[in-house]
Protein backbone atom coordinates (compact mmCIF):
# COMPACT_ATOMS: atom_id res chain seq x y z
CA UNK A 1 0.00 0.00 0.00
CA UNK A 2 1.55 3.44 -1.15
CA UNK A 3 1.89 6.24 1.37
CA UNK A 4 -1.11 8.14 -0.74
CA UNK A 5 -3.62 5.45 0.33
CA UNK A 6 -2.20 4.78 3.99
CA UNK A 7 -2.63 8.26 4.61
CA UNK A 8 -6.13 8.66 2.98
CA UNK A 9 -6.90 5.53 4.94
CA UNK A 10 -6.04 7.56 8.43
CA UNK A 11 -7.95 10.26 7.22
CA UNK A 12 -10.58 8.85 6.77
CA UNK A 13 -10.83 6.96 10.46
CA UNK A 14 -9.88 9.54 11.83
CA UNK A 15 -13.35 11.66 10.33
CA UNK A 16 -15.49 8.78 10.63
CA UNK A 17 -14.47 8.17 14.32
CA UNK A 18 -15.36 12.21 14.72
CA UNK A 19 -18.50 11.98 13.15
CA UNK A 20 -19.65 8.92 15.25
CA UNK A 21 -18.53 10.40 18.04
CA UNK A 22 -20.43 14.25 17.28
CA UNK A 23 -23.95 11.76 17.09
CA UNK A 24 -23.80 10.99 20.60
CA UNK A 25 -22.94 15.05 22.04
CA UNK A 26 -25.69 16.23 19.38
CA UNK A 27 -28.45 13.96 20.22
CA UNK A 28 -27.73 14.00 24.33
CA UNK A 29 -27.85 18.08 23.10
CA UNK A 30 -30.95 17.79 20.87
CA UNK A 31 -29.04 20.00 18.24
CA UNK A 32 -31.52 18.89 15.59
CA UNK A 33 -29.80 20.93 12.90
CA UNK A 34 -26.30 19.72 13.92
CA UNK A 35 -27.77 16.08 13.35
CA UNK A 36 -29.83 16.82 10.01
CA UNK A 37 -25.72 17.45 9.12
CA UNK A 38 -24.64 14.03 10.11
CA UNK A 39 -26.33 12.61 7.15
CA UNK A 40 -26.37 12.27 3.47
CA UNK A 41 -29.27 13.69 1.90
CA UNK A 42 -31.12 10.39 1.55
CA UNK A 43 -29.83 8.47 4.37
CA UNK A 44 -31.93 6.07 6.46
CA UNK A 45 -32.22 5.32 10.38
CA UNK A 46 -33.56 2.26 11.16
CA UNK A 47 -33.76 0.49 14.47
CA UNK A 48 -33.41 -4.07 14.19
CA UNK A 49 -36.95 -3.94 16.14
CA UNK A 50 -38.83 -2.11 13.95
CA UNK A 51 -39.85 0.70 16.09
CA UNK A 52 -37.64 3.40 14.23
CA UNK A 53 -37.17 3.65 10.19
CA UNK A 54 -36.72 6.77 8.55
CA UNK A 55 -35.64 7.76 5.11
CA UNK A 56 -34.10 10.97 4.04
CA UNK A 57 -32.78 13.74 6.36
CA UNK A 58 -36.24 15.19 6.82
CA UNK A 59 -37.96 12.05 7.94
CA UNK A 60 -35.00 11.19 10.05
CA UNK A 61 -35.29 14.77 11.97
CA UNK A 62 -38.42 14.63 12.61
CA UNK A 63 -38.45 10.92 13.82
CA UNK A 64 -35.44 11.84 16.28
CA UNK A 65 -37.79 15.06 17.27
CA UNK A 66 -40.68 12.77 18.34
CA UNK A 67 -38.49 10.62 20.08
CA UNK A 68 -37.35 13.46 22.21
CA UNK A 69 -40.66 14.24 22.65
CA UNK A 70 -40.96 11.35 24.94
CA UNK A 71 -37.58 10.88 26.17
CA UNK A 72 -36.03 13.42 29.05
CA UNK A 73 -32.63 13.61 29.53
CA UNK A 74 -30.08 11.17 28.31
CA UNK A 75 -25.98 10.46 27.98
CA UNK A 76 -24.88 8.24 24.71
CA UNK A 77 -21.58 6.69 25.19
CA UNK A 78 -19.80 4.87 21.99
CA UNK A 79 -17.35 2.50 22.93
CA UNK A 80 -15.71 0.38 20.07
CA UNK A 81 -15.71 1.36 16.46
CA UNK A 82 -14.62 -1.36 14.16
CA UNK A 83 -14.25 0.19 10.64
CA UNK A 84 -14.25 -1.88 7.10
CA UNK A 85 -12.52 1.18 4.71
CA UNK A 86 -12.61 -1.87 1.68
CA UNK A 87 -14.97 0.25 -0.22
CA UNK A 88 -12.96 3.38 0.85
CA UNK A 89 -11.70 4.50 -3.69
CA UNK A 90 -15.60 4.27 -3.94
CA UNK A 91 -15.92 6.83 -1.09
CA UNK A 92 -17.78 4.47 1.08
CA UNK A 93 -17.31 2.48 4.43
CA UNK A 94 -18.82 0.71 7.22
CA UNK A 95 -18.65 0.43 10.97
CA UNK A 96 -19.91 -1.42 13.96
CA UNK A 97 -20.26 0.77 16.58
CA UNK A 98 -20.79 -0.49 20.59
CA UNK A 99 -22.16 1.66 23.07
CA UNK A 100 -24.70 2.18 25.80
CA UNK A 101 -27.03 4.88 26.73
CA UNK A 102 -28.68 6.37 30.63
CA UNK A 103 -31.51 8.00 29.83
CA UNK A 104 -35.18 8.99 31.15
CA UNK A 105 -38.21 7.59 29.38
CA UNK A 106 -42.05 7.89 30.24
CA UNK A 107 -41.01 9.03 33.47
CA UNK A 108 -38.37 6.27 34.30
CA UNK A 109 -34.91 5.79 34.54
CA UNK A 110 -33.55 3.50 31.77
CA UNK A 111 -30.08 2.17 30.24
CA UNK A 112 -29.45 0.24 27.30
CA UNK A 113 -26.39 -1.58 25.65
CA UNK A 114 -26.61 -0.71 21.85
CA UNK A 115 -24.61 -1.46 18.25
CA UNK A 116 -25.11 0.85 15.40
CA UNK A 117 -24.46 -1.22 12.14
CA UNK A 118 -23.65 1.85 10.01
CA UNK A 119 -23.19 2.42 6.48
CA UNK A 120 -20.23 6.07 5.89
CA UNK A 121 -20.09 7.87 2.70
CA UNK A 122 -18.25 10.69 1.46
CA UNK A 123 -19.66 13.57 0.39
CA UNK A 124 -18.04 17.08 -1.02
CA UNK A 125 -18.89 18.10 3.02
CA UNK A 126 -17.16 15.23 4.39
CA UNK A 127 -17.68 11.66 5.71
CA UNK A 128 -21.74 11.19 6.38
CA UNK A 129 -23.39 8.76 8.14
CA UNK A 130 -25.52 6.98 5.00
CA UNK A 131 -27.30 4.21 6.66
CA UNK A 132 -27.41 3.90 10.51
CA UNK A 133 -29.10 0.83 12.27
CA UNK A 134 -29.77 0.38 16.30
CA UNK A 135 -30.19 -2.83 17.61
CA UNK A 136 -30.35 -3.73 21.78
CA UNK A 137 -28.77 -5.93 23.83
CA UNK A 138 -30.91 -4.85 26.58
CA UNK A 139 -33.07 -1.77 27.13
CA UNK A 140 -34.52 -1.78 30.50
CA UNK A 141 -35.52 0.50 33.74
CA UNK A 142 -32.64 0.55 36.11
CA UNK A 143 -34.45 -0.93 38.27
CA UNK A 144 -34.77 -4.38 36.53
CA UNK A 145 -31.15 -3.75 35.27
CA UNK A 146 -29.94 -6.80 37.95
CA UNK A 147 -30.24 -10.00 36.61
CA UNK A 148 -31.33 -8.56 32.70
CA UNK A 149 -28.57 -10.80 30.81
CA UNK A 150 -30.57 -13.87 32.32
CA UNK A 151 -33.76 -12.92 30.74
CA UNK A 152 -34.83 -13.67 26.99
CA UNK A 153 -37.33 -10.51 26.38
CA UNK A 154 -34.67 -7.40 27.65
CA UNK A 155 -36.08 -4.80 25.76
CA UNK A 156 -38.57 -3.26 27.59
CA UNK A 157 -38.76 0.39 25.96
CA UNK A 158 -42.36 -0.24 25.00
CA UNK A 159 -45.51 -1.06 27.19
CA UNK A 160 -44.80 -5.23 26.28
CA UNK A 161 -41.26 -6.38 26.72
CA UNK A 162 -39.54 -8.07 23.52
CA UNK A 163 -36.69 -9.89 22.58
CA UNK A 164 -33.67 -8.57 22.71
CA UNK A 165 -31.85 -7.89 18.99
CA UNK A 166 -28.55 -9.46 20.00
CA UNK A 167 -26.90 -11.59 20.24
CA UNK A 168 -30.46 -13.95 19.69
CA UNK A 169 -31.76 -12.09 16.63
CA UNK A 170 -28.52 -12.36 14.74
CA UNK A 171 -28.07 -15.05 11.88
CA UNK A 172 -25.11 -17.93 13.35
Amino acid sequence: MDFETRLARLEAEADIRDLVSRYSFDIDDRELDRIALLFTEDAAVRSADGMMNAIGRAQIISMYKARFDVLGPGAHYTHDLVLDLSDLADGEASGRVSGHAELARNGAMMVCALRYEDRYRRTADGWKIHLRELSFLYYVPVDQYPGILLEHDRNRAYAEPKPADFPEGRPI
